[in-house]
């Protein structure tokens, strides 16, 4: 389900918040679905039960899950986390275009970047 890179500098818990965030936003995990408990994802992953309970109240704070007294954690519905991200992307990509564009970056070699991402030709950084 998520894979840690212990040579990162991105402390763990970190990396299990950014891992669990891009599976529910991606649809991969659904609404009302189980997380793993904090237990049995500590055992599969060979870290403290501490930082993934850390990683699960993250997650809780921002909305991506609920706890279920006795039950567990649940994944939230993310319509509303989506379309927050989305505006964020938008407004970020435009106060980068507006730098790129006083600095001399042409139309063209934006919609250059944009076709090579969106045909995937451009590997995340």
């Amino acid at each position: 389900m998520i894979s840690i890179d212990y040579q990162s500098r991105t402390p763990i818990y970190e990396q299990i918040v950014e891992r669990f965030q891009l599976l529910i936003l991606k649809g991969i995990l659904e609404p009302g679905s189980q997380m793993p408990s904090v237990r049995s994802l500590a055992v599969k992953l060979s870290i403290n039960p501490n930082t993934i309970q850390r990683a699960y109240a993250m997650l809780e704070q921002q909305g991506y899950i609920f706890p279920v007294k006795g039950r567990g954690n649940f994944i939230s519905d993310a319509s509303l986390l989506i379309q927050q991200k989305k505006t964020l992307y938008l407004s970020d990509l435009k106060r980068m275009l507006l730098g790129a564009r006083d600095i001399g970056v042409t139309e063209e070699d934006c919609q250059t970047l944009i076709q090579q991402v969106y045909s995937k030709e451009v590997l995340h950084d």
